[in-house]
């Protein structure tokens, strides 16, 4: 499949506006979890918090590295929040994410319009749950890792992205972004993530971002959630992550 990535930005964009608006009915894809220290259990997204490291070359570029830590499966299409004791993230083992990428800024009507046009992701376990994270200087760098030996379970490459930020916003909730990875399992990733086999191949990140300068180079942090799917846009949850409007133009170029 071809994909207008124009078509898909601009789409992406109007329907993260959607979201924010409350106009969303989520559908998410369930996958099985065998966690440590505890009994497979039925999720449909992961919640969690991520810092970044964004540096602008004030000629319309920026690069950017991201370390993102899970907090929380959630089951029944993102409604219920499942609890340590059960999927037991967070006591025995943690699970992080670090995504690096370029791409462009734009600003319009007091709003800046980040595209991604480069990036990849790798997600990984920590099973004896005590990784520390150094940041880098700059968003081309990588985040250091410390701590016992982690385990990589996933990895990733960029189909499309793109975010929002309000120029004159200030606090929190002054933005919103979505990203649409190809998603692999790799390594001990299938004794982890056990149905559906083979896993799902699209992972689709959506975040919120909280005040920053778009200038220089900018640490900034917010929350993001992640759901898995397939290419096939009557199937991958693209509602629930704000994303119909997208899900409605890559099915009429499949159509064409």
């Amino acid at each position: 499949m071809k994909f207008n990535m124009k078509l898909v930005q601009a789409s992406l964009i109007a329907a993260m506006a959607a979201a924010s608006a409350g106009a969303s009915a989520a559908v998410f894809p369930d996958f099985t979890f065998d966690p440590i220290g505890g009994a497979p259990f039925v999720a449909d997204k992961i919640t969690g918090n991520y810092t970044e490291i964004v540096t602008f070359d004030g000629l319309g570029n920026f690069a950017t590295s991201i370390q993102w830590s899970a907090g929380q499966f959630v089951a029944n299409d993102g409604n219920t929040a499942l609890t340590a004791g059960t999927t037991r993230i967070g006591v025995d083992y943690g699970m992080y994410a670090l995504f690096q990428g370029t791409g462009t800024v734009t600003s319009s009507g007091g709003a800046f319009t980040f595209t991604f046009n480069t990036a990849n992701l790798g997600l990984w376990i920590d099973p004896q749950n005590d990784a520390t994270f150094a940041a880098p200087a700059l968003g081309t760098g990588s985040w250091t890792i410390g701590g016992g030996a982690d385990d990589q379970i996933g990895s990733g490459s960029l189909m499309s992205g793109s975010g929002t930020l309000t120029a004159a916003c200030s606090g929190i909730n002054c933005g919103s972004f979505g990203i649409i990875n190809h998603f692999g399992l790799v390594g001990d990733g299938a004794n982890y993530f056990t149905s559906p086999s083979p896993f799902y191949n699209v992972s689709f990140e959506s975040g919120q971002l909280n005040s920053f300068q778009v200038t220089g180079t900018q640490q900034i942090n917010g929350s993001l959630d992640v759901v898995f799917g397939v290419p096939e846009p009557t199937s991958i949850a693209l509602m629930g992550l704000g994303l119909v409007g997208l899900g409605v133009s890559l099915r009429r170029r499949k159509q064409a």
